[in-house]
């Protein structure tokens, strides 16, 4: 099997488009990692902990890190503009 670093993960695709384009970094990734999700919530980490022990949020575990999926994360976002 592949040594793969925890960057490399099949969860994450590298190349982001540029600035200029309409889609940003967030847009091509399916998870997104701990610190990941908290920048695009603009919320802490520790935050993004309290909200996954509330029941806001379910993670899922991976290598002993923990992902998110970006459209729950947008479902929260939308739920809470209501």
């Amino acid at each position: 099997m592949n040594d793969l670093k925890d960057s490399q993960i099949a969860f994450k695709i590298v190349n982001a488009t540029d600035r200029d384009g309409a889609a940003t970094e967030y847009d091509r990734l399916t998870w997104l990692d701990t610190k990941e999700a908290a920048n695009y919530l603009r919320k802490s980490s520790n935050a993004l902990r309290i909200m996954v022990h509330r029941g806001y949020l379910r993670p899922r575990k991976f290598r002993r890190r923990l992902y998110f999926r970006r459209l729950e994360l947008d479902r929260l976002l939308e739920g809470s503009l209501s």
